[in-house]
């Protein structure tokens, strides 16, 4: 019913525009004022129509092709930051003030005067958002130059309180569970907070007809109910929905740069697309990989070998930490604590692995 409404008034404006369109190019404008000459009328109000039932009926296609325009331009703003976009807004009305001022002067200006005023309009503009963009980073810093010039009075204030990032969880490090016990230690510092969406595929997950998948949503759950009950740490549920954005781990990139967030994660691919897009993206399997006990090779172990390797021969053993071992030669002492001297060490974005031979 709403469109509708829109859509008779949109012919409405179509055949006003049409009626004064004739009276603007229509010589006998003043007799048709005065009440002189019915014919024009007619005419101007048979425009009119025609106009307005121009207007009606391709109103759709025109709706359409703006919605579809509004759609590439959010599109192309959400690649920008906000603070960007705001300067660069503020820079291009400085622009254009200074461009009326000074096409006061040109628009008197003999034949190009018209053309002159419509270029200073675009170079001022375009030079206002320059500017702007430039001088970024003097304005954020102007507070910085203000402590750095009055080092006495810096002395007197009372300490600066430190901005962390808020950090944003993602559904696969709130199922991991390791999240818990990192944000324990305190190693985690700033406001954490708990996308809607994601709390919504938790919620799937659990309510799946799947044991495994409803296992892991419940356990995804319950470290959510541990971090927000037991650890003193300030935990935020965010309720933006991005209903624009299907997948979940494209929402949490966009809202990471709207609330200039960090994203943790243990997911590899989205740590890559985070890297791409320029989001910051906190991996705890790069943590994990970082705090394990490094190995040197002619360094001894202590192992127990519990499974065959892919190549011949090859045994399998693990650390505490689950670091895997592939020993040389292990086969044969399947089930067997052996002393392994380590040859080699490789990092790979999995983990670590330790390559030894038997002593």
């Amino acid at each position: 019913m709403l469109k509708r409404i829109i859509r008779i008034i949109i012919a409405v404006i179509g055949v006003a525009i049409g009626f004064t369109t004739y009276f603007s190019l229509s010589k006998e404008v003043p007799q048709i004022l005065f009440g002189l000459n019915d014919k024009a009328i007619i005419i101007s109000s048979i425009v009119g129509v025609l106009t307005g039932l121009i207007f009606y009926l391709v109103y759709p296609f025109i709706l359409s092709k703006l919605n579809y325009i509004a759609k590439l331009l959010d599109k192309e703003i959400s690649k920008y930051p906000q603070t960007d976009i705001l300067l660069g807004t503020i820079g291009l009305i400085i622009g254009f003030i200074i461009a009326y001022l000074i096409s006061g002067l040109t628009s008197t200006i003999p034949i190009i005067g018209k053309l002159l005023s419509f270029v200073i309009y675009i170079c001022m503009g375009y030079l206002g958002i320059k500017i702007s963009l430039k001088s970024k980073d003097d304005l954020f810093n102007l507070n910085k130059i203000t402590k750095i010039s009055n080092p006495i009075k810096e002395k007197s204030n009372k300490k600066e309180v430190k901005y962390f990032s808020p950090k944003i969880l993602d559904t696969s490090v709130i199922i991991d569970g390791r999240i818990a016990d990192i944000l324990r230690t305190g190693f985690l510092e700033g406001k954490i907070v708990v996308p809607k969406f994601v709390l919504d595929e938790l919620q799937y997950i659990a309510d799946s007809s799947d044991d495994l998948k409803r296992v892991r949503g419940r356990r995804g759950l319950d470290i959510l109910n541990t971090i927000q009950k037991e650890l003193n740490i300030d935990v935020e549920i965010n309720e933006e929905k991005f209903e624009d954005i299907e997948e979940v781990d494209s929402k949490l990139l966009k809202l990471a740069q709207k609330i200039d967030g960090k994203v943790v994660t243990n997911d590899y691919n989205l740590n890559k697309v985070a890297q791409f897009r320029g989001v910051c993206v906190l991996n705890i399997n790069e943590l994990s990989n970082a705090v394990k006990p490094v190995a040197i090779p002619g360094e001894e172990m202590v192992v127990q070998i519990v499974k065959e390797g892919k190549e011949h021969s090859q045994g399998i053993a693990y650390l505490d930490d689950g670091t895997m071992i592939v020993v040389e030669n292990g086969k044969k002492h399947m089930n067997e604590t052996k002393t392994v001297l380590v040859t080699s060490v490789l990092q790979t974005p999995a983990g670590r692995m330790i390559f030894a031979k038997t002593k």
